[in-house]
């Protein structure tokens, strides 16, 4: 926390990356409030509006607002991505460390498992498993989750090898430390940082894959304002009705660069190698 407020007064692109992040993370708490229709209602009379001072990002084929539907897909979108980051941290993070400090059959069954995973390709394999278990956003989080998990625990599983051989946690189990405290108290406190760091810079990515899955028609599913599926309604009037599919897409494409700005920046802060 003291190396974050520290971050904040002294590295400006930090600063300003993070107000941007808050100021996306504000406008979707505050949907509701700036969306001046309903998402959701449908206005057949007003289907394929352009954009205008009444509709500022133009109507869809069923009417709707379409830049009440971006504001609505900022929340949707974004809590999607976060809770995304959130399971992967959590699953990688903990597999890896458990691979890493007790090792011998623990660690080799969960690497073995990775390998496996690793030997398919991401988004094919992700595409697969949400179709078996069924279009929906659950399920395009559950299977991007199966297939990025393993990037966590590889590395997460490295940095407590290396730990583990440190004096100090050598120390600690010579005076009867049990593994549990040596875990919670020694090795997570050293590795969160840059798992932290890895989760961050990974956000803008996750978004264009669970985007891509709603796009495919494997995540999100209508009449949700979901930016990827609302790409996906757009597409087949790319050329009468353009609207439709920029402003989801340029929505999309400043999430993406804000969060990656702010993941650099984070790593500039938050980098313990900045500490030896």
């Amino acid at each position: 926390m003291e190396n974050l407020i520290n971050g904040l007064k002294n590295n400006r692109a930090f600063a300003f990356s993070s107000f941007l992040v808050l100021l996306l993370i504000g406008i979707a708490l505050a949907a509701p409030l700036l969306a001046p229709y309903d998402p959701l209602e449908a206005t057949m009379k007003n289907a394929y509006l352009p954009p205008s001072s009444e509709h500022l990002f133009g109507t869809d084929k069923l009417g709707r607002d379409n830049f009440s539907r971006v504001l609505y897909g900022a929340s949707y979108s974004l809590s999607s991505v976060l809770l995304l980051v959130a399971v992967i941290f959590a699953v990688g993070t903990s597999l890896g460390v458990l691979a890493g400090y007790f090792g011998g059959k623990v660690d080799t069954v969960i690497m073995r498992i990775s390998d496996m995973m690793i030997s398919f390709p991401g988004m094919i394999l992700a595409i697969a498993i949400a179709g078996i278990l069924g279009g929906s956003l659950i399920n395009a989080i559950i299977a991007l989750t199966i297939v990025t998990w393993t990037k966590y625990a590889r590395l997460a599983r490295s940095m407590v090898l290396k730990i583990k051989k440190r004096d100090f946690v050598e120390a600690a189990v010579v005076n009867g430390g049990k593994p549990t405290h040596i875990l919670w108290k020694h090795i997570v406190p050293n590795i969160l940082p840059l798992m932290i760091i890895t989760a961050a810079s990974d956000i803008g990515a996750m978004m264009m894959e669970l985007a891509g899955l709603s796009f495919l028609g494997f995540g999100s599913q209508p009449p949700a304002p979901e930016w990827g599926l609302m790409l996906n309604e757009g597409r087949q009037q790319l050329q009468t009705a353009p609207w439709l599919m920029f402003f989801p897409g340029l929505a999309i494409f400043l999430t993406v660069v804000v969060f990656n700005l702010w993941g650099d920046s984070l790593r500039d802060v938050l980098d313990p190698r900045q500490e030896d």
